[in-house]
């Protein structure tokens, strides 16, 4: 087995890796940062100027055909640099933090800033103060800094791969896939007064197991390494495959699905974007017309809570804002939007605004200037007042499909939000209350207005990682009448 660490071949078997001792850098620290802009705004010569800071260590090893066939790892650092001149701003960045990068970065923003439109809607940079925000509607957040994360070397990953290759040898499969691991920073300073500082670390394992004709994945990701078990996840990877072996064709039509986790978030990614007060203003959500209406099922209660101990992330938005929790949906109804500050000024003048519930800033704007505006990041499905494990759901079951993951997800109709994809990496056919057997994959075209109104049951949310869509803490969910439009050969 080879390994590539920062450009050298590092074979398993020699003395050069029995004596191998990497130096671990240090991160960038918040006081490094604070003096770096120090720096900025001394070179600055705008009305306000506020600096982003943002990097950190990244390493990963992939596999296929049974065999790491790679190890890559990086450390970059970068800040971009915003300036206002009398409502102009503009931003511009660097990965080099030397006293003479920090000098031209700066005299890049500012040029580009002088020779913008003015933007009425501009505000003054946060102060601290304004940043943090009622007390008690932001909470602390749980340390998502794990220094066994930070520490993990190539020959841990090796390790977790030839585990992950043991199962899919065992049971004649082929094995591919990712083991990642990392420490980030994220940090933002403004002429204000403002500071703030993140640190986290992250791992993430997926699988993929392929047979002749069949195949299984399973992915999950944590702050914390040892949440993942490499071994569990290439059994189930593995077990999918095995039982999908010789797909059958069944004809295509609305049935009763069950939605593993991985499935649910990826399709139910593609609405929170709309849940933005801007996307609002813009008449580009789905959701126009229709806060404060019940459009999903009674069991729907979706909160944004960046303090959950199962999500992941900064505290803080783009401009500094803390995050508040957010009650998005109760009980089917939608309750309320997030803003960043410049979109809650502006939807108070709004003719419609007073029929979007409360509005105030929420801590959920990106770094301006942007044409998003703010989105909901950190989402969290509330359990069920009796959560069902997918086994209990697939015993009530008396004909329909379950679907391991979806894919290759677009939109078809933005309002209705009726999505299409596919299936992939395990179906099956369940009747009188059993799996029967693998099937063909599957063609989609759902609302998902029509599949959350819909949910007959669900499971305990976990936090889930899938291809589509950003990390959530959601449920398996039991849904009726799902629309499969098409039967694929694969």
């Amino acid at each position: 087995m080879v390994l590539l660490i920062k450009g050298i071949d590092y074979h398993g078997d020699t003395e050069t890796q029995r004596n191998f001792k990497p130096v671990k850098p240090c991160m960038l620290t918040r006081d490094q940062a604070g003096a770096a802009f120090a720096k900025i705004r001394k070179y600055s010569t705008a009305d306000e100027v506020e600096a982003l800071f943002y990097g950190g260590k990244s390493a990963l090893t992939r596999f296929a055909n049974n065999t790491i066939h790679q190890n890559v790892a990086e450390e970059n650092y970068g800040v971009s640099v915003r300036t206002v001149f009398g409502g102009r701003t503009a931003r511009a960045s660097t990965n080099k933090l030397d006293d003479e990068s920090l000098k031209r970065v700066v005299q890049a923003s500012e040029s580009i800033a002088r020779v913008q439109h003015p933007d009425p809607d501009l505000l003054p940079a946060p102060e601290s103060r304004e940043a943090r925000g009622d007390s008690q509607s932001t909470q602390a957040i749980p340390s998502r800094y794990f220094e066994q994360t930070a520490a993990v070397t190539p020959e841990q990953r090796a390790q977790g791969v030839a585990k992950i290759v043991g199962v899919a040898q065992r049971h004649k499969l082929t094995a591919a896939g990712i083991f990642s691991s990392s420490e980030a920073v994220e940090g933002i300073f403004n002429s204000r007064g403002l500071s703030d500082w993140h640190t986290q670390t992250s791992a993430e394992i997926s699988v993929t197991m392929l047979a002749g004709d069949s195949s299984g994945w399973q992915k999950s990701n944590s702050p914390n390494v040892a949440h993942l078990d490499a071994v569990a996840l290439g059994d189930i990877a593995a077990r999918k495959a095995l039982e999908s072996a010789r797909p059958r064709e069944i004809a295509a039509g609305k049935y009763t699905v069950i939605l593993e986790p991985a499935a649910v978030l990826d399709i139910v990614g593609f609405m929170f974007f709309d849940f933005g007060g801007l996307a609002i203003l813009d008449q580009r959500s789905f959701l126009n017309n229709r806060v404060g209406t019940e459009l999903f099922g009674k069991n729907i209660n979706i909160t944004d809570d960046v303090a959950h101990p199962l999500q992941s992330g900064a505290p803080f938005d783009g401009e500094g804002v803390r995050r508040q929790r957010v009650q998005l949906v109760e009980n089917g109804n939608v309750k309320r939007l997030v803003y960043a500050r410049a979109t809650a000024e502006k939807m108070k003048k709004a003719e419609y605004g007073d029929k979007v519930g409360p509005i105030a800033p929420t801590g959920h704007g990106f770094p301006i200037p942007n044409e998003m505006g703010e989105a909901p990041m950190n989402i969290v499905f509330s359990a069920p007042q009796d959560p069902k494990a997918v086994e209990q759901m697939i015993a009530s079951t008396e004909r329909g499909v379950l679907v391991t993951r979806l894919w290759y997800i677009r939109e078809v109709d933005p309002y209705e939000k009726i999505l299409t994809g596919m299936t992939r990496d395990g179906t099956f056919y369940l009747e009188n209350g059993k799996v029967q057997y693998g099937v063909r994959n599957f063609r989609f075209n759902e609302s998902l207005i029509h599949m959350l109104a819909s949910v007959e049951e669900m499971g305990t949310p976990v936090r889930a990682s899938g291809e589509e869509s950003f990390d959530m803490v959601v449920p398996a969910m039991k849904v009726r009448e799902f629309n499969f439009t098409e039967v694929t050969k694969f």
